[in-house]
């Protein structure tokens, strides 16, 4: 659900070094550290794998049910306008785009109206309710991670026809690329349907996740990334939803979904640090954002949050998607900046922005 990373293109091995994996998070700071002495960013694009984390609007333009483009979502965004990001503002990817000195939005790589110079300097291919798990977009109807990854291709295509092989390849080497993803799997095809259950006990499936992502990773490395920051799974058993469907009567955690995501994230952390040792001119981090995120959720009036258990849209419970529209209004949050929950289960662009700015300080010296 919640982690990032980045990485680089085809050649430059001292630039070419980092494969970086981070955890999910949000948020807008000051992006000064990320560009160079004569004011240019250090790196030449952000691009995006994965999750409704940081989906900008690529669910607009696919065939499924996972969508948000229509209010309240985006009722904090500029003009008041719902773009199909899964909150009311902007999402990480946003945020992360203006940390590393790139641009305020990073934009969805299906939008019709993206011109040249969007491409250049970055897109997400992210699709809401996708996950490492193949089966996962598959129930949903989302674009799995190796249509993101054709998506990927095409685009380098494009970037290559505008400014030439050369400034193309420098480009793919040179940017940073984060992957958003795993909390659809844990959260929906495994506790909530039946299909994977009677084949897979946690263990097992989150052996099935680990090895989806290892090998999504050494693909995208294959077409010259470097720099990759992949996000951990946060504590997808404390969102709204999860607690109203799993948290009994008085709305708990689910143990069950956070011990598997601990357990995915632990042989996350385990198989970056064998690839690392494998992929040459790559350096590959795990980030951590489960304890950031498990903190501000109990302990949310630290941030000067008043709601941590329930979102603002609706009743907070378990509205989401296609459930949190304008019929939901009159019970909607008026203030959201008090609330980490947006819907039932992504967070408001505040608490976004709180959870990316202090995992890019803490790390940002691990992607230059």
């Amino acid at each position: 659900m919640y982690s990032f990373r980045n990485e680089e293109g085809l050649c430059s091995q001292s630039h070419a070094k980092k494969i970086i994996l981070i955890s999910f998070l949000g948020g807008k700071s000051s992006a000064a550290g990320a560009l160079q002495s004569n004011g240019s960013p250090r790196v030449p694009a952000v691009i995006v794998f994965g999750d409704s984390i940081v989906d900008p609007g690529n669910n607009n333009n696919i065939k499924t049910l996972v969508k948000c483009n229509f209010p309240p979502y985006g009722r904090d965004f500029t003009g008041g306008k719902p773009t199909g990001r899964f909150s009311n503002g902007r999402v990480p990817s946003d945020f992360l785009a203006e940390l590393f000195g790139v641009k305020e939005y990073l934009p969805a790589y299906l939008d019709p109206n993206l011109k040249t110079e969007d491409l250049l300097t970055g897109v997400s291919f992210a699709s809401g309710a996708t996950g490492y798990d193949p089966l996962t977009p598959q129930i949903a109807s989302a674009l799995s991670m190796s249509e993101q990854l054709k998506l990927f291709k095409e685009y380098v295509g494009k970037i290559t026809a505008a400014v030439g092989e050369e400034q193309a390849a420098t480009i793919v080497t040179e940017s940073i690329y984060i992957i958003v993803c795993g909390s659809d799997d844990i959260a929906n095809t495994y506790f909530i349907t039946p299909f994977r259950k009677a084949q897979y006990d946690v263990p097992s499936y989150t052996d099935l996740m680990v090895d989806s992502a290892s090998s999504f990773f050494k693909e995208l490395y294959g077409q010259g990334a470097r720099t990759i920051g992949v996000i951990s799974v946060p504590p997808i058993g404390c969102v709204p939803s999860q607690r109203t469907l799993s948290g009994g009567l008085e709305r708990g955690c689910s143990e069950k979904a956070n011990q598997a995501a601990q357990l995915f994230n632990s042989k996350l952390s385990a198989r970056i640090d064998a690839l690392n040792a494998q992929l040459p001119g790559s350096r590959l981090i795990y980030l951590d954002i489960y304890s950031p995120f498990l903190d501000l959720i109990r302990n949310p009036s630290k941030d000067g949050f008043e709601v941590g258990n329930r979102g603002c849209c609706g009743t907070g419970n378990i509205e989401v998607s296609v459930l949190c529209t304008r019929l939901s209004d009159p019970k909607t949050c008026k203030d959201d900046t008090k609330f980490v929950f947006w819907d039932s289960y992504h967070p408001t662009e505040r608490a976004y922005k709180i959870l990316t700015t202090r995992t890019y300080n803490k790390y940002k010296s691990m992607f230059y």
